[in-house]
């Protein structure tokens, strides 16, 4: 019985807010976020989903031989559950990451990479050149590098490109694309169509709750999701590897606009690299 619903984007594309979202409107009563929501959206790949598989956990694959069947093991008990993924929709040595007999549904969320790129540079402390060098490193992987070398919780994310179109394109299960972009600019309006898609792939026959929808928008605005990491902290931000301190995960939202931040030359570069890209989804082009 498929009953897992991706969350899937390439990183630092608007998955953690796009939870946030999600989470407040399915996991409350008001609609209104709070941090401990959130938990409610798990990751996969994850180590607890290897528990009791006979897996090598420094070696950096090996847990692919297992991804179908610890989806097979969570879907046991044939509730839906939401997972966040920013692996790709694909397979490592013929190991396929997921299929339709295991998943009921995906939103998958995409932000322009002129935005996505400063994102990664403040997240993983590179500089604009290793940014892109790992934007388009087809071969691209991450791991929580905090557990010593442990790779249980392995993300196949490949390319940027890679990423996307990996999603875009499989025809196993249903899916719907949402652009960063719009759901800033008409948060309620997007938000309220993903719930009905998200209904309407699950079999779930609830009416749309429009307080609640208007609750979970209020709530999770970028500027209360920032305020709240500056008093609380944020469970998904990490630690600096250069300076004892974390690095803020709710970093520029809106104000990231690569017109303004990026220098020229990187402008025309990513304009170049990514130009079927952009038009395809509709974005702006770089002015002469």
């Amino acid at each position: 019985m498929f009953m897992i619903f991706w969350i899937a984007s390439y990183p630092k594309s608007g998955n953690t807010w796009l939870r946030t979202l999600i989470s407040a409107y399915y996991y409350s009563k008001d609609g209104v976020f709070n941090e401990s929501l959130i938990k409610n959206i798990g990751q996969f790949p994850e180590k607890k989903h290897f528990q009791g598989f006979d897996y090598i956990p420094k070696l950096v694959i090996d847990t692919t031989r297992f991804w179908i069947k610890a989806q097979e093991r969570i879907n046991k008990d044939k509730k839906i559950r939401f997972f966040k993924t920013h692996n790709v929709f694909g397979s490592i040595n013929n190991r396929k990451f997921t299929n339709k007999e295991n998943s009921i549904g995906c939103i998958y969320i995409v932000r322009d990479p002129r935005n996505v790129i400063t994102s990664l540079r403040n997240h993983y402390e590179l500089d604009y050149a290793k940014a892109l060098d790992w934007m388009l490193n087809n071969k691209k992987y991450i791991y929580d590098y905090e557990k010593e070398e442990e790779f249980s919780d392995f993300q196949f994310i490949s390319s940027w490109e890679n990423n996307y179109k990996s999603w875009q394109s499989q025809k196993e299960i249903p899916l719907m694309i949402v652009k960063y972009e719009d759901l800033m600019k008409k948060t309620y309006e997007i938000f309220t169509e993903i719930v009905k898609f998200i209904n309407h792939t699950t079999n779930n026959s609830q009416k749309i709750n429009k307080l609640k929808i208007k609750n979970s928008v209020n709530s999770t605005s970028f500027q209360k999701l920032k305020d709240n990491e500056i008093k609380y902290g944020f469970s998904e931000s990490v630690k600096s590897r250069k300076k004892n301190k974390q690095i803020p995960f709710f970093f520029l939202g809106p104000e990231n606009d690569w017109e303004k931040i990026l220098e020229h030359d990187l402008k025309e570069k990513l304009n170049n690299v990514y130009k079927k890209n952009l038009i395809e989804l509709g974005y702006k082009q770089i002015s002469k």
